[in-house]
């Protein structure tokens, strides 16, 4: 990416870490070099006319790319094409860090998800290595430990250099996110178009294998991650037992815990909990979860993430701010997306306007209460 050299941005509201003022921005090298209140002075200043500037989100776990690479059934895209439609997408949507989630190990044999793993993975490399994304991509392994051959396909993927983040997972039916079978028969029969026999043969067939791998494969993988310095998060914990077992594996994320005594005993424990922008959008969990609203009116909600629509993650940050049953600030809510999952992941030089911080940025005007981007700068230069 080529940076900007100079840039001084005037005439706006800056969400900074507990509050919000108005200020101005110089940008040098692409970092913040100074933070100013009031307008600067300089001709050349960009006059941003009151709108508010945020940090550039960070999203941990998109599955937003896997999308444009089978954007229909039995189509395959080219996979510079697809990552740079996704890349595209994902600064339009105001997210300067991706986590990119790719799925290791599937309940569905066929998955177009299995058969696409390696070519998403190469495809990306390639095109972040020619500079052609706009955003910062890194990978998110998410390990469905009851897939039989999930440990034997993690190990050679964990050598990517592209690898901060892991995650372990078990969607078999009856525990964690469908712990109520009526919804996993409802999502994965919709999904699959299965017969009800099909469907009984299918869940046989899924606890069976969790029974089988997903106990022994979660303490390597996640042993491998602490060898190797990589951050870990659960998934859909659900019991303070669940809880327990990422506590002990010193996991830094809970994603999606589904029950509130979950989410707390994260918190408590001092995992960052992350719950989907959309459930802030939609009022709640479309597997008939805990609602993230709850999570944040306890608070005891940290980050929020996309999950399957990039375009929530702000609009979730600024709906969270306005929800009346919680104590949120803008600044608060802002963090959920900036950040609170910048520092969950490790990255360090990002999520929050300061000096010596990336210039990562986000221009947002209101309107009719929407938060509508108007400018996107990436160290410090524009990519929308």
């Amino acid at each position: 990416m080529n940076i900007q050299n100079e840039l001084v941005i005037s005439n706006c509201q800056l969400v900074l870490e507990d509050e919000v003022v108005s200020g101005s921005l110089h940008i040098k090298d692409g970092m913040i070099a100074d933070v100013h209140q009031g307008k600067s002075q300089l001709s050349s200043a960009v006059d941003l006319n009151g709108d508010y500037v945020i940090p550039g989100l960070v999203e941990l776990h998109t599955d937003n790319m896997e999308k444009h690479f089978v954007p229909r059934p039995g189509v395959k895209w080219p996979g510079q094409s697809a990552v740079l439609a996704h890349d595209a997408q994902i600064v339009g949507a105001g997210i300067t860090t991706v986590f990119d989630a790719i799925a290791v190990g599937d309940v569905n044999e066929s998955s177009y998800r299995m058969e696409n793993l390696q070519r998403m993975i190469d495809s990306l490399k390639e095109s972040t290595e020619k500079n052609l994304t706009r955003a910062d991509h890194f990978l998110h392994l998410r390990c469905e430990v009851s897939h039989e051959n999930c440990l034997e396909l993690f190990k050679p993927l964990s050598e990517n250099a592209m690898v901060h983040l892991v995650s372990v997972m078990d969607h078999s039916p009856g525990q964690r996110q469908f712990a109520k079978m009526e919804k996993y028969i409802e999502y994965y029969q919709g999904k699959f178009k299965l017969t009800d026999q099909e469907m009984n043969e299918f869940i046989e067939k899924q606890v069976e294998n969790s029974k089988k791998h997903s106990s022994s494969f979660r303490k390597q993988i996640v042993e491998y991650c602490q060898e190797h310095n990589i951050p870990v998060a659960s998934h859909d914990d659900a019991t303070l037992e669940h809880v327990a077992e990422a506590v002990e594996y010193k996991m830094k994320i809970a994603e999606f815990p589904t029950t509130v005594e979950a989410a707390q005993s994260s918190h408590d424990h001092g995992l960052k909990v992350l719950m989907g922008a959309p459930n802030i959008i939609r009022g709640g969990s479309h597997s008939g979860n805990v609602a993230a609203a709850e999570l944040a009116e306890l608070n005891v909600l940290d980050i929020l993430s996309s999950d399957y629509y990039p375009a929530s993650l702000l609009d979730g940050a600024f709906k969270l701010a306005d929800l009346p049953e919680n104590n949120f600030s803008l600044p608060q809510a802002v963090k959920t997306v900036t950040l609170n999952p910048a520092q969950a992941s490790g990255l360090h030089d990002r999520g929050l306007i300061a000096q010596g911080l990336r210039a990562d940025l986000i221009h947002v005007r209101m309107n009719h209460g929407f938060p509508l981007i108007r400018q996107v700068w990436n160290q410090g230069e524009r990519v929308f």
